[in-house]
């Protein structure tokens, strides 16, 4: 009776992280197709200055991360040092602010999609410089993901969609989401380093030091200079307070967002977590074409089948080889 109870509760609480990450994300991928396309005012005018969510974003993630540490923390030391941050926060700063810059040129499914798209960068560096050997299998996630993307692209937008767009050009809004890629995937790595060399470093102190250096470098890039464009933001804001709610919103979605991840990740592995952000992307490009007006043509509903077909072959063969390495390592302890 008791192990039904704590299954039960296992069942609820994954229930429940589910659903904070849905709705967090996919509200969230709402405003920021909202800001990035909506005319705000009398005036008609468009948020322009998308960069300015980064900050934003870094700044509420701060906040956030620094109010939970001070709570939950149980006050050890031994975690990484906040200077140690400094190299992934250029890169996790740069990186976002590319895939957001890309929505003034590609819609938000397009955009989504070829975020999708991470194992190709991945594959490519691992084999080109790290000389490392895949499966059959994962090439062919590989190439369902990009022949995917690649048919997504060369389909032709709808015109509703395209005069949505603040600047439509497909060539650059795919290339700076695949730089986007290309700089996380330096962030990740980089991350992956410090918690190697400081392995009581937790979540929140990770998602501190992050936020800590994106404030700085943002603060640098958007006012440091006289006629920055964070001035012009803040100016844009004051003039059209339903632009600045939706933005604070965005923020807000993001930084509750990670705390359903980083409980997920706690609590069921990160394998689950992926899976529930790929399953997230694929509402979410529902979402945008059912409420934002983005409608999608029967082709290219099939690239979008193709890359999720892609993404959840992954996740079973990230499974499969998980419970393959349990079983090893279960049938090494008994060994010995």
């Amino acid at each position: 009776m008791q192990s039904t109870n704590s299954g039960l509760r296992r069942i609820l609480l994954l229930a429940f992280c589910v659903a904070g990450i849905w709705a967090a994300y996919i509200y969230q991928g709402v405003l920021q197709e909202t800001v990035s396309t909506k005319r705000f005012g009398s005036d008609k005018k468009r948020f322009e200055h998308l960069a300015f969510l980064n900050l934003a974003q870094n700044v509420v993630c701060l906040i956030w991360s620094f109010l939970m540490i001070k709570i939950w923390s149980d006050g050890g030391n031994g975690g990484a040092p906040w200077w140690s941050y400094w190299s992934a926060g250029i890169t996790n700063t740069i990186g976002p602010a590319m895939g957001i810059e890309a929505l003034k040129y590609i819609s938000y499914p397009a955009q989504v999609l070829a975020k999708s798209s991470k194992m190709i960068p991945v594959m490519l560096m691992g084999t080109l410089v790290y000389g490392i050997k895949y499966t059959f299998p994962e090439y062919f996630c590989t190439l369902l993901v990009a022949g995917g993307v690649s048919g997504f692209a060369l389909l032709k937008t709808s015109s509703k969609t395209i005069r949505k767009l603040a600047r439509p050009n497909a060539p650059l809004g795919y290339g700076l989401c695949f730089l986007n890629l290309a700089f996380d995937g330096f962030t990740n790595a980089t991350q992956d380093s410090i918690t190697a060399r400081y392995p009581k470093t937790s979540a929140w102190n990770i998602m501190l030091g992050m936020n800590l250096w994106g404030t700085i470098y943002n603060v640098i890039f958007m006012f440091g200079l006289p006629n920055a464009m964070g001035y012009d933001a803040i100016q844009f804001c004051k003039l059209h307070p339903e632009a600045a709610w939706d933005i604070l919103l965005y923020c807000l979605c993001g930084a509750v967002g990670q705390n359903f991840i980083f409980l997920t990740i706690s609590r069921f592995g990160s394998l689950t977590n992926t899976t529930i952000t790929t399953t997230r992307k694929f509402v979410s490009i529902v979402v945008s074409s059912v409420l934002s007006g983005n409608p999608l043509s029967e082709k290219q509903w099939g690239s979008v089948a193709m890359v999720f077909s892609g993404l959840s072959y992954q996740i079973y063969l990230k499974s499969k080889k998980l419970q393959r390495m349990q079983k090893k390592r279960k049938t090494t302890q008994q060994g010995s």
